[in-house]
């Protein structure tokens, strides 16, 4: 018998570290196999209510996955340095196999999960598989991690990429009622110590854990949901998608994120089917560049890979700049401005917009992250941490690869940046993407009914027009163009440059 311990991988399907453990493909002298999932009080401390919520829904939808496969999930609390000995025991497990993560807190976990299995001499194994390239297989020709995302693409795109693999059948999983057999005699409270429960499919609630339901709606959860996402996707919006994905109120994008975020849809699975897409456009009735619109969906495939191999490599970036500038960021960091952003009452319309969608699906268009990220660090001034932060406890699809990236790069700190001296116009980004204003209508119905040239001209309309118009709607609380030359010289200070030159 193996054990898998399930982490960011919750499904059953196109997963290397549980079709090892079970014997299905390459390895069928292996297996049977039983699965567990562990809340680690640690990684629970960098949680949210948001996804505490998500990732019980995928839980639950994982061991719906199990049982009708003639098994069950083993759930269990504590440190899994001392759960998954103890399971492996338990179990009479030869061997505790998982997938990598690659944050510094999973590593840290990991090493100190091996060091408790060599104690008790239990083989353990560990795959790649969240990633179609490991975070060590694409360098540069000197041999160095990329930083630069348009040279990691191009090596990215030409390697070969493995196929998916097929779920575990019922034959090469351990019995749901030899599971229960096992572990009933750890299915109690253990008087406090590292163990505090382990059961067969008994899920905590979120108050169980120390979480609250929240209050944004986060969607529904597990493969079934993700497949079905994926072939809508795939049916039609993809061969637009490099023409309509910055356009948040025509639906164009995927919304694939959380499912890929906590593993419910394999990246191998996602990746091929893409590929197939790809070639069946090329022989329908398509337009001619829905090749290149597919592709276009791909890299933001391997932006997840490029931002991952950097946080692999640079651990620090989840609290420090990349890049790093001779006199450092004068952040303003204005309390009341950045609450105001949170709120989503900045006074301009799209980023208030992005933010509402925020907090009420806890979910932002991709377009709009880096609008609001603009709007924070070179509007308001303020470190892109807060932004960070903010976006690590309300978003469903949180990755700190992916989160910490992007707002690096919206505050000119991180990897292949974007310039400090580019600034978003947020006025300009709302008429460019939300013409009509039929996005921001959506999240702010104190604009609603008002024309869309009104909106877009909000910062330049008196109060008397403004309270005419929309009275419950705040005027803006910066002037952008000021706000835009001090962030030039905020950046060129921390340049060492002089900022009147």
């Amino acid at each position: 018998m193996e054990l898998f311990w399930h982490r960011r991988d919750l499904r059953t399907a196109d997963n290397v570290g549980l079709a090892a453990a079970t014997g299905t493909g390459d390895d069928a002298d292996r297996g049977p196999g039983a699965a567990v999932f562990v809340f680690d009080p640690d990684v629970l401390d960098h949680a949210s209510d948001v996804r505490a919520r998500r990732l019980l829904d995928g839980l639950a939808a994982l061991r719906d996955d199990y049982r009708e496969r003639g098994s069950d999930l083993l759930v269990a609390r504590g440190d899994p340095e001392t759960v998954l000995p103890r399971l492996a025991d338990a179990l009479d497990a030869d061997r505790v196999v998982w997938n990598r993560d690659y944050s510094g807190l999973a590593r840290e976990r990991d090493a100190g999960v091996r060091r408790a299995l060599d104690d008790v001499d239990v083989e353990r194994e560990a795959h790649h598989d969240a990633v179609l390239h490991d975070p060590d297989a694409i360098r540069t020709n000197a041999g160095d991690p990329y930083s630069v995302y348009t040279y990691y693409w191009k090596k990215w795109t030409d390697r070969a990429k493995d196929d998916p693999l097929p779920a575990p059948s019922r034959e090469e999983l351990v019995d749901a009622d030899v599971l229960a057999s096992a572990v009933g005699s750890e299915a109690r409270a253990d008087g406090g110590s590292a163990v505090d429960r382990v059961a067969v499919g008994d899920l905590p609630t979120p108050a169980d854990l120390g979480f609250a339901e929240p209050d944004a709606e986060v969607g529904p959860a597990g493969t079934a949901v993700a497949r079905e996402r994926l072939d809508a996707f795939l049916d039609g919006a993809v061969f637009g998608y490099e023409a309509d994905r910055d356009y948040p109120s025509r639906e164009s994008t995927s919304r694939l994120s959380a499912f890929l975020t906590y593993g419910e849809i394999g990246v191998r699975e996602t990746y091929a089917a893409t590929t197939e897409a790809m070639a069946e456009a090329e022989s329908d009735a398509q337009p001619d560049d829905a090749p290149e619109q597919v592709e276009e969906f791909q890299q933001q495939l391997a932006w997840r890979e490029f931002y991952t191999q950097v946080l692999f490599h640079n651990p620090e970036v989840v609290t420090e700049n990349f890049k790093e500038y001779e006199e450092g960021i004068a952040w303003r960091d204005d309390p009341e401005e950045i609450a105001a952003w949170k709120r989503g009452e900045t006074g301009y319309p799209i980023v208030d917009a992005g933010m509402r969608q925020l907090r009420e699906e806890a979910f932002i268009h991709n377009r709009v992250r880096m609008i609001v990220a603009s709007f924070l660090t070179k509007d308001l001034l303020a470190d892109w941490r807060h932004g960070y932060e903010h976006f690590k406890q309300l978003l469903a699809d949180h990755d700190t690869a992916n989160n910490n990236g992007g707002w690096q790069w919206a505050a000119s700190t991180g990897t292949d940046a974007q310039p400090y001296f580019r600034i978003f116009n947020p006025m300009t980004q709302g008429e460019r993407y939300d013409p009509d204003a039929e996005y921001i209508a959506e999240y702010v119905p104190e604009l609603r009914g008002v024309e869309a040239d009104l909106i877009h001209g909000w910062h330049e309309l008196s109060p008397t027009q403004r309270a005419n118009a929309a009275p419950d709607y705040p005027a803006p609380i910066v002037d952008h163009s000021e706000r835009r030359e001090e962030a030039l010289a905020m950046y060129k200070r921390a340049r060492g440059e002089d900022p009147e030159e």
